[in-house]
């Protein structure tokens, strides 16, 4: 059960008929879900919120704790703590194209905040080092995935770790952290796993531009089936298009 009363603020609400638009001293609850429902923020909001026991614990404590890692992961590198996000934000869209039940929205909307939380005993140097990665360093930055599983294997929802672990996981083995395939990688992850390197083709970093979402899609595209699970890629595409990230492949292909 949670009830949430607004304080402040506006939100939006996609009925089964129309969008409803809830306002300061509007209040919505949930009880027994069994599919995800979504609220979109039109403005900031202030909301009084009632909850469960498990999930204020989850909230209060053990997510605190590992916000405040993320927070000194952003003073070593600002790109990782931006680029959670941003990976989570993209994790969301390719869920809301599965239509993943409402414990597995749960558990990639903390893995993706958190894939790369690991990062935290990555030296800066190695973090932010232009240009290529010796072999020893590369073995330095592998690591995160098994440091983040460690990290958040205690939260309440322990399939997270699992998550974190497998994020770079790839289709034909050749991932990392143990070189698993195809159905042993976890759905979750192979979703985190297209966002993420979607993300980090097309940003900034200091010693490079990023590349451009077409032809970050197109790389995407050229190693589905191999790398990246082949419907999830097009799902992912449909999604960007429709946030207009993406302009539609006919567009694209104009002389």
């Amino acid at each position: 059960m949670e009830f949430f009363y607004i304080l402040e603020g506006e939100c939006s609400y996609a009925g089964e008929e129309h969008n409803i638009v809830l306002k300061k001293g509007d209040y919505f609850y949930a009880h027994y879900l069994d599919t995800v429902e979504n609220f979109n923020s039109l403005t900031d909001m202030k909301l009084l919120w009632y909850t469960t026991k498990p999930a204020f614990h989850l909230i209060s404590h053990r997510i605190r704790t590992l916000e405040e890692v993320l927070k000194k992961v952003q003073q070593k590198d600002n790109y990782t703590f931006e680029h959670s996000a941003r990976v989570q934000k993209y994790s969301l869209m390719i869920a809301g194209m599965l239509k993943l039940s409402k414990d597995q929205w749960e558990d990639l909307y903390y893995a993706a905040a958190f894939h790369d939380v690991g990062k935290i005993h990555i030296p800066a140097e190695i973090l932010n080092k232009e240009g290529r990665l010796t072999v020893e360093e590369f073995e330095i930055i592998k690591r995160h995935s098994y440091d983040g599983y460690v990290m958040v294997k205690d939260l309440y929802y322990n399939n997270i770790c699992m998550i974190i672990l497998q994020h770079h996981e790839r289709l034909d083995g050749s991932g990392y952290p143990y070189g698993i395939k195809e159905e042993d990688i976890l759905l979750e992850a192979k979703i985190i796993g297209i966002a993420d390197t979607f993300d980090a083709m097309t940003s900034d970093r200091p010693y490079r531009r990023g590349l451009p979402p077409e032809v970050a899609m197109d790389e995407l595209k050229r190693l589905s089936g191999i790398h990246y699970d082949g419907h999830m890629v097009d799902l992912f595409e449909k999604a960007l298009i429709a946030d207009g990230i993406l302009q539609p492949r006919e567009a694209r292909e104009e002389p």
